[in-house]
């Protein structure tokens, strides 16, 4: 295609069906074509349309609105580097923080947790089952 590389393929695809609604309309050609070839086209005002596009003679234009400008800019606030030093000492004194507020927590152990959801959760699913079937 000549000249059609500053279009998208949405732009090229609009520009060619509105040629075409043209063409179905009888609007004129703006190009010769043989007889022989509209036949083989079977006279479709697309193919018309895109041998137009391609031949480069179509006079419509693509209008491109681009986002207005907004006077009033955003000032963005530049982040504080904290030194290596202050980071540590933040981090000790949060660390000290935390120990004096509560214990903290131990490992759990999966084996003592399987235990006790599972017969628990046993229970819970065997009440869901029989109201569910009440329900039924």
């Amino acid at each position: 295609m000549t000249g059609l590389e500053g279009y998208s393929k949405y732009e090229i695809t609009r520009i060619v069906g509105a040629r075409a609604l043209q063409i179905a309309m009888n609007a004129p050609l703006l190009i010769k074509i043989k007889d022989e070839d509209l036949e083989k086209i079977n006279y479709d005002a697309l193919k018309i349309a895109e041998i137009e596009l391609n031949s480069g003679i179509l006079p419509i234009s693509v209008n491109r609105p681009f986002p207005k400008k907004k006077e009033g800019l955003k000032k963005i606030k530049k982040e504080r580097k904290v030194i290596d030093e202050d980071s540590e000492k933040l981090e000790t004194k949060e660390e000290e923080e935390i120990v004096k507020e509560g214990e903290i927590m131990e490992l759990a152990i999966p084996e003592d947790e399987i235990g006790e959801e599972s017969e628990e959760s046993e229970t819970e699913w065997i009440k869901l089952i029989f109201q569910i079937n009440k329900i039924l």
